[in-house]
Parts: structure tokens; sequence; C-alpha cells
């Protein structure tokens, strides 16, 4: 058994802040409730971030959105934009923003659709196992970690690259988020949840290193 990290909030004042993405549809963007809190934790621990554990709640065409370094997106079900909310998250991501998608099983057609109206000129493109978000603190050699069975296919991890870097990644048959929860949310096992948390930090390594 492989022992998480003990984690200490009481260090220094945060100045960064995690975002949920509130959309509309009908999805339950609010599933998954302590995995950014326990996500910002990790990589205060080991990246030396100053994430608050509190993480905030956003919508898509707020102009508060351009607050957050880092944007995650969750859910099972329907994904809408309105245009102004497609042309807000679009300016967001150009301007440096970062979306994570973590389909949390059965959003993979709304989400799809959804981001074609965000960037109807790009396609979702699967990430080679040597690129550098699965390699940019901890080692991922052959891409995601499969956390939930889901269909019991192979994780797959897809990027949205605006003049080359990805300003979207979209975990596919993974479940990052469920690995971030709180131990008894899902009993996964401590292995299963440091495997979700590293990968959770190389994500945000990534998104750091492009800034």
């Amino acid at each position: 058994m492989v022992p998480l990290m003990s984690f200490d909030e009481n260090v220094e004042e945060p100045s960064l802040q995690m975002a949920l993405l509130k959309y509309s549809g009908g999805g339950d963007w609010y599933a998954n409730p302590t995995a950014l809190k326990n996500l910002a934790l990790f990589c205060n621990q080991t990246l030396g971030t100053n994430f608050s554990s509190q993480y905030g709640t956003v919508e898509v065409g707020s102009v508060e959105l351009f607050n957050y370094p880092f944007v995650h997106m969750t859910g099972h079900g329907n994904v809408v934009f309105s245009d102004l909310e497609a042309e807000n998250l679009r300016n967001y991501l150009i301007a440096g923003g970062f979306l994570h998608i973590d389909d949390n099983y059965g959003m993979d057609p709304y989400v799809r659709l959804a981001m074609k109206k965000v960037f109807p000129e790009l396609e979702f493109l699967e990430l080679p196992f040597d690129h550098e978000i699965y390699h940019s603190k901890y080692e991922f050699k052959n891409g995601l970690p499969k956390i939930h069975k889901h269909d019991d296919k192979l994780p797959q991890g897809f990027g949205l690259l605006w003049e080359g870097r990805v300003v979207c990644f979209y975990t596919y048959e993974c479940d990052l988020g469920d690995g971030w929860e709180d131990e008894e949310v899902h009993k996964d096992p401590p292995e299963v949840r440091l495997k979700a948390l590293r990968m959770g930090a190389n994500i945000i390594s990534y998104v750091f290193s492009q800034s």
C-alpha cells in the first residue's frame, strides 16, 4: 500500500485558486465536490504551488473566468454553451487560460459538441504518450492511469491545441476526478488515488510551464 501524503493547510496565505466550471444543459457540473480541494493541497506539497484549498465556482460566460489559471469541468450528462459563453471560453483559453475536462462517465458526446462551438476550427487530438503532460513532474509512460472501470476501455487523453499549446485537456475513460476525491467517497485504494493525484499534478505543472 502506498501512503498518501498528509495535507497541511496552514502554510501561508494562498495566492492561487482552482475553479470548477458551471455549465447549462442539465449535466451535474457539481460532481466530485472534494476533488479540487485534494488536488490543490497535493500540488502545494509536491509542486510548491500556493493554491487555496477552497476552489471557486465560475460560470462559462462570466468575466470571472479570467481570474483562474486552471478550470476543471466534469459531469455525467448534457453540456450546453450559448454563443456568448462559447466566445467567452474561447477568449479565456486563447489568452492563456486552461480547461481540464474529465468525463465522469456519459458526457463525451455532449462535451465534444460544446467544445466544437468554442473552437469550430479545431479537433480533439489524442496526445502521444511522449507528450510533456505525461512527464512534466511524474512519469506516465503509458499515458493516463485507469482510475475507474466505466466501459473497461483504455483511458485516453485528448487535447485542443492553439498555436502549439494544449489549451484544453480532455481525459476520457479515466475518471481522474473520482481518484482525487476523499478516500471514503469511492474507497479507491491509496495507490490508485496517488496515481490520480500525480497525474493531476502533471496537468498543473504543464499549465504553469506554458505561462
